[in-house]
């Protein structure tokens, strides 16, 4: 996948879901980022994200001890949720 969908629902590799809000520029670089929300209840109250959309995607190792799901990227897509979380 080479773009993230905005409006889906995208599970971390360490197993938590996101839902991504929408896609955002770098004012310098024009790098595309993700604006992205957590859809659980963090302890630090922190509440949107953005990350660079390559590192949103990039490759991991299944190898990773912390890789619980044992997924090939960071945020894999969650097919089966199509929930609207705005």
């Amino acid at each position: 996948m080479e773009h993230v969908e905005i409006g889906r629902v995208y599970r971390h590799f360490k197993g938590n879901y996101y839902f991504v809000e929408n896609i955002a520029y770098d004012s310098e670089t024009m790098e595309r980022m993700v604006v992205y929300k957590p859809l659980y209840q963090r302890e630090d109250g922190r509440g949107i994200w953005v990350r660079p959309e390559k590192m949103f995607l990039e490759e991991i190792s299944q190898e990773r001890a912390d890789n619980i799901t044992g997924q090939k990227v960071r945020f894999e897509l969650v097919e089966d949720i199509k929930k609207n979380y705005i």
